[in-house]
């Protein structure tokens, strides 16, 4: 089963604005993370069903470490004068790494490891001895439309 589609992980978002009140901090540098996943991963996964990180899939190799990567430089903040709020954060670079990843997922350690964004790749990224990066978009890791 291939990567398809990248978005928010919408139950966990309920669950943080609901009266289960889910704690996530999304600016955490220590709790917050990254993993990256191959082609494989499964459907609850993929489609945001599941609810939380998963090993299953989860890419191995040289340079990447199982659960993924803290996140870097994260910030929360309106956009401009708009009403839209904005997720950001520093480009997420495994260093001398040897991987092949199609995807990967942001979750929360604090949330009983949380899935909050997933990001697919639209392929197979693959690094030999150098540098992974994910490179966000000046528009943020994702915005939100508020009124």
């Amino acid at each position: 089963m291939a990567w398809s589609a990248s978005g928010l992980y919408v139950k966990n978002f309920i669950d943080i604005l609901d009266a289960s009140q889910l704690a996530i901090n999304l600016v955490d540098t220590t709790a917050d993370k990254w993993a990256l996943f191959n082609n494989s991963v499964s459907a609850e996964v993929l489609y945001g069903t599941a609810t939380a990180y998963t090993t299953t899939n989860e890419v191995s190799g040289t340079g990447y470490t199982a659960g993924g990567q803290t996140v870097a430089s994260p910030t929360l903040a309106q956009q401009g004068d708009l009403s839209i709020m904005m997720y950001d954060m520093g480009d997420q670079t495994w260093t001398t790494a040897t991987v092949t990843a199609y995807g990967a997922i942001l979750y929360s350690t604090q949330g009983s490891n949380s899935a909050l964004v997933g990001l697919t790749f639209g392929g197979a990224y693959t690094s030999t001895a150098g540098n992974f990066t994910i490179a966000f978009s000046t528009n943020g890791v994702f915005t939100i439309d508020l009124y």
